[in-house]
């Protein structure tokens, strides 16, 4: 039996398959089916599971563009700017981050030329937002 915790263990078979039946958790994580609906339940009911995505490789998206955004933020207008932020539907993803941004964003578009509207058009109009640093994504490794 593994050191790791059983949550870890039910955590990790759902990172990498967030699509896996309880059954094939179960077996995977060496626990009852029971035992899965129980850990599954309380982790989305405190927040911890908050959602269940498919992994998409960008390259193989012919109409998609996506980008990895750093952005900078003046600190006093930092909570208005998050708001603005995550209410852009270009916007798939945000996160609070530590290195050489304070946020980073996943944003999507039709095409490379779309991305960088909704960058200089979007995100750099918000208050508060002080650069925006893209990197592009091109093709999956892992």
């Amino acid at each position: 039996m593994s050191t790791e915790s059983t949550e870890d263990r039910i955590l990790r078979v759902l990172e990498d398959d967030a699509q896996a039946s309880y059954a094939q958790i179960a077996e995977r994580a060496d626990v009852s089916k029971p035992t899965v609906r129980k850990y599954i339940d309380r982790l989305e009911d405190e927040g911890v599971i908050v959602g269940y995505t498919a992994e998409i490789d960008p390259k193989k998206l012919s109409s998609q563009s996506i980008a990895l955004v750093g952005m900078d933020v003046a600190s006093e207008q930092y909570v208005e700017a998050t708001r603005a932020l995550k209410e852009l539907d270009d916007v798939e993803t945000l996160y609070t981050c530590s290195g050489d941004h304070m946020l980073m964003a996943e944003v999507r578009a039709p095409d490379g030329d779309a991305l960088g509207d909704v960058i200089s058009d979007e995100i750099l109009t918000i208050d508060g937002v002080t650069a925006a640093h893209p990197s592009f994504l091109q093709e999956r490794l892992k």
